[in-house]
């Protein structure tokens, strides 16, 4: 037994790798695709990308893995039926769930080792690749103005172009607005053509004007008239060079310490501890707003104060009818102006409420992402062992190895998985489902089809014959047939 379960280690170990390395390569570039505009055009050096890379192919691990485990493990199986191997080692006496032993123990060593890299490593990853990604956004994007608009994107000026001319990579109709001094539009620059250049090292910007004119509007004098006199200074030249600075041209590092609160960047027990303060300060906050209400509206007074107490007399001494009859009492104008105020106190109540509702509501969105994180740890790594128990007596049903029939079948089984899970996970971020119920739903749907596999692989079923596939589909024909109504004969 221990050659046969090396053999079959083997012919798992060497797919699983491969698909695993194949399934990371693609979400990479899923990734490099998604964030090509902010990469794109910012001198970044091969280092920062490599970085930015290499933390973000850690990050895409947890999906990679159950993807390559359910492709390695069909491949596997249906290379073994392919072969008649599965047929040799059934007719020794040897059961399918003995053959499965090796690779269980492995697949559950697997996930184990996927929750604890779930736990420690990705918040690592993910807090390296957030602050770096963060610093990529943050730096100057490459200058690119566009004709007839007005381009903001050097500090303190403010870039107009009328027409472009990209083969002798010269500018007209220039106008350009300096807000350095910040006093407004004071100070402008015009000329009929320019040339603009970049510093080799990416942190200047040349531009070259020809033909020009430059306009300041002068401090008045403090004298004692009365008379405004506007001073100007015009300024005439033929050849002008200005040198921008680029801010943000160089790639700063920020501290990463401002992203150790997300609940991505938090183990299991940073996340409980995060959601017990989280949920702590939500009743806090639920409380507050209703001793707010109580003593604006009854007492107008602070609603940090003690005013339980103090209700619970008013409620005992007034009643609803000495209400009614000292507001019956007073004189008409005063009654049109209680009820303005009361008019008025309803509506800033309304707005109150509106915005304390909008406020509990993202506290509670916040504290269901940090639930979906904690059930996510434990939820990949499950997925990891109910896949294989998909793959593995899939394989066995089909008998087709290879890359043909085993991946397309396997990007079926996981699009469904993953479809499933964003839907569930989308309900819980909506609070439409508990966290428990939205982020295990996809492994509760898929298990019973394991363990349905399972058997039908075990019991030698001809799943996937056409044959019998056929013979079903005329058998229900038939019966749907004998079944309709017939005409009575005249």
């Amino acid at each position: 037994m221990k050659r046969l379960y090396l053999l079959i280690l083997k012919s798992y170990i060497g797919p699983l790798i491969l698909t695993f390395f194949i399934s990371l390569f693609i979400l990479l570039m899923q990734f490099l695709w998604k964030y090509i505009d902010e990469l794109v055009g910012k001198g970044l050096d091969w280092k920062v990308i490599a970085e930015l890379m290499l933390y973000a192919s850690a990050s895409l691990v947890p999906m990679a893995l159950p993807l390559s485990i359910l492709l390695s493990s069909l491949m596997t199986f249906g290379n073994l039926g392919e072969n008649y191997e599965l047929i040799a080692l059934k007719s020794a006496g040897i059961s399918l769930p003995r053959i499965f032993k090796p690779l269980i123990i492995l697949t559950f060593v697997i996930s184990i080792g996927a929750f604890y890299f779930s736990n420690y490593v990705l918040p690592f990853t993910n807090l390296k690749m957030g602050s770096l990604l963060f610093d990529v956004r943050q730096k100057q994007p490459e200058i690119s103005i566009s004709e007839g608009v007005f381009y903001n994107g050097i500090d303190n000026y403010s870039i107009k172009v009328e027409k472009k001319d990209k083969k002798k990579k010269m500018l007209y109709g220039i106008m350009i607005y300096d807000h350095t001094q910040h006093n407004g539009n004071t100070s402008v620059i015009v000329a009929d053509s320019g040339k603009m250049s970049i510093t080799a090292d990416q942190m200047f910007l040349i531009l070259k004007l020809y033909h020009g004119n430059g306009y300041l509007e002068m401090p008045e004098s403090r004298s004692n008239s009365r008379i405004k006199t506007f001073p100007l200074r015009r300024d005439v030249f033929g050849e002008e060079q200005i040198l921008f600075k680029l801010a943000g041209a160089e790639l700063n590092r920020t501290d990463e310490g401002l992203f150790k609160k997300h609940y991505q960047m938090l183990n299991l027990k940073q996340l409980t501890y995060a959601e017990d303060s989280l949920k702590k300060d939500y009743d806090q906050r639920k409380v507050y707003i209703s001793k707010s209400l109580l003593a604006y509206n009854y007492f107008k007074a602070d609603p940090r104060k003690k005013i339980i107490d103090t209700i619970h007399i008013a409620e005992k001494k007034f009643a609803p009818s000495q209400f009614d009859s000292v507001f019956n009492k007073l004189a008409v104008n005063d009654r049109h102006r209680s009820c303005q105020m009361a008019l008025s106190f309803a509506r800033s109540t309304k707005s109150y409420l509106s915005s304390s509702e909008e406020d509990l509501s993202n506290r509670d969105k916040w504290i269901k992402r940090h639930q979906i994180e904690w059930h996510r740890k434990f939820s990949l790594s499950f997925a990891c062992f109910v896949l294989f128990f998909i793959g593995a007596p899939f394989g066995a049903i089909i008998r087709k190895g290879g890359f043909g029939m085993p991946m397309v079948i396997s990007v079926i089984f996981f699009i469904l998985y993953y479809m499933i899970s964003i839907s569930g996970e989308k309900f819980v971020r909506e609070s439409m489902w508990p966290p428990f119920a939205g982020m295990w739903i996809s492994s509760f749907i898929l298990l019973p089809a394991g363990v349905f596999l399972t058997y039908k692989a075990s019991t030698d079923s001809a799943l996937m014959n056409i044959d019998t596939l056929f013979e079903s589909v005329k058998e229900f024909v038939e019966k749907s047939i004998k079944k309709l109504p017939r005409r009575k004969k005249r």
